[in-house]
Parts: C-alpha cells; sequence; structure tokens
C-alpha cells in the first residue's frame, strides 16, 4: 500500500514542489524543481537525527527506570527517527542506572518511538571552569570506567575536555575503541585544541557555549574548530544558545555537511 503527501519535498537534489509516495520506503517523488518553499508551505522533511538529547516529555535520560521511552516517543512526534541519548556529568552508580535504562530500550525499540543509537556520554570527564548546566561530577577520562559503561549501552560519541592531564592518551584509546570523541565543557587553548584533533577527536559539542572563545589574541577552542576542516560542530539554533551572526560565521567557514543543528532538548 502506497501513501501519498503533498508540499514543497526536501531532497538531495534541492526542493520538489509535488507529491512523494511511500510505503515502507520511498517508492515516488513527482513534481517540479523550485529554488525554495513559499510561505507557510507545507514541508516534507526527511526523519531528523540527533546526537544530542537529554530529555524530553518531563523526562531525563539521567532518570533511568523507563525514562528513554518517553523521550524517544515525544521526539519522535516532533519528526526524529533516531537520537543518542544524552548524559549529564554525575557519579558512576548514577551513569550506570541511565545506561542500563538505554541498554534495554535499544534492545526493546518500543513501537511509535524514535530509535535509540546509543550513548553521548557528555561528561564526567570536563572541565569544571566550563560545567555550563553540567553538575560538577567530574573527573578524568578513565578506560576502565567508560568499559564498564559501554557495557551497559553502546557508546558513540564522548565529550571531553582535552586539556585535561591523560586526555589526549585518553582520545587515542577512545579511537581505537570506535567511540568518536569530541570537544566540549573544555577551557582548553587552540592549541591544545589542535592537538586534540591530531590525536583523533572528530568534533566539537555546542560549538561557542562551554568553551573557550575565538579572540584576537587567544583563538581558542572555538578557533581550533572553525580552522579545521575534517571535524564537525554540533550547534544549538535555538536562537538563544548561538547569536544568528554566530551561526553563519560558522556555517561560512565549515566544509558542507561539518556543521550539525543539535537540540541539546531537556525534559520540560
Amino acid at each position: 500500500m502506497t501513501t501519498q503527501i503533498t508540499g514543497c519535498i526536501l531532497t538531495p537534489d534541492g526542493w520538489i514542489r509535488g507529491t512523494l509516495g511511500f510505503g515502507e520506503r520511498i517508492v515516488t517523488i513527482d513534481g517540479t524543481h523550485v529554488a525554495a518553499p513559499g510561505a507557510g508551505e507545507a514541508l516534507v522533511l526527511p526523519g531528523f537525527i540527533d546526537l544530542h538529547v537529554h530529555g524530553g516529555g518531563g523526562a531525563d535520560v539521567m532518570d533511568g527506570n523507563g525514562a528513554i521511552d518517553t523521550v524517544a516517543r515525544i521526539h519522535a512526534r516532533h519528526g526524529t527517527t533516531s537520537l543518542l541519548a544524552t548524559t549529564m556529568t554525575a557519579p558512576h552508580d548514577d551513569i550506570e542506572k541511565a545506561l542500563a535504562d538505554v541498554g534495554r530500550a535499544m534492545r526493546e525499540r518500543p513501537t511509535g518511538s524514535a530509535r535509540v543509537l546509543g550513548v553521548h556520554l557528555e561528561g564526567p570527564f570536563i572541565n569544571p571552569g566550563r560545567l555550563g548546566a553540567q553538575p560538577n561530577a567530574v573527573r578524568s577520562g578513565s578506560i576502565e570506567e567508560l568499559s564498564t559503561l559501554h557495557a551497559l549501552a553502546r557508546i558513540r560519541v564522548l565529550t571531553l575536555a582535552p586539556e585535561i592531564s591523560g586526555h589526549l592518551d585518553f582520545i587515542r584509546e577512545l579511537k581505537i575503541a570506535g567511540i568518536i570523541a569530541q570537544i566540549g565543557h573544555s577551557n582548553g587553548s587552540y592549541e591544545e585544541g589542535v592537538a586534540a584533533l591530531d590525536a583523533g577527536v572528530g568534533g566539537f559539542t555546542h560549538l561557542f557555549n562551554a568553551m573557550s572563545p575565538l579572540q584576537g589574541r587567544e583563538a581558542g577552542a572555538v578557533g581550533a574548530a572553525l580552522e579545521d576542516d575534517g571535524c564537525w560542530c554540533g550547534v544549538i539554533v535555538d536562537g538563544v544558545h548561538v547569536h544568528p551572526a554566530s551561526l553563519r560565521v560558522a556555517l561560512a567557514a565549515k566544509p558542507r555537511g561539518k556543521v550539525l543543528l543539535v537540540t541539546d532538548a531537556m525534559p520540560m
């Protein structure tokens, strides 16, 4: 059985005003190419993949006890088809509780929910001077602690501060383990950011927020992020966390596809 949706359809080749037919997969896209959608026009978009989600619908990933099911359902209602369940800096036992719940959801995949692809471990291996909204339960990165957590649910992304002693070696270990390291909640210098990129860092977590800024005499973590063509940058584009001009600078500096929009969504 084929269902049809009419509107302005976003495709790899640009916008098409017409009709999309689909069953389990897209079957047809018929219509006319246009430069951009019209005002108020219905948009037909691919499902979103959100790599930084803490919560939604009143539930927080850190709550455990089925909280991730609520989070995944509410985000599916708003167009997110897949997400990374994102943790907060916390004592080890609290993170274990959260990841046990995430691991269960990954195995069961409840119906009507966004698919949980794994975990974004945001902290606890961050700089206490750049906590942002994170609690102060920071500690240095440990492959032993990470292995315990990874056994509960697959960790795909890990946010850390590279300037913490021992973290360059930790980044190298993460790369060997197939876990993507991202710089975030960092007070590191530009030079420390470059060294981390050389060690294997893949990206930056919520660019501009909770990291050393780009300035005239000190380029900071932001400077390292914008200069490097290979890494990507997650950006919270809610009109509050990042000024529109800063977003335009990031889009101008980075190659196409290297700026990722994330929600950093919280429970409310």
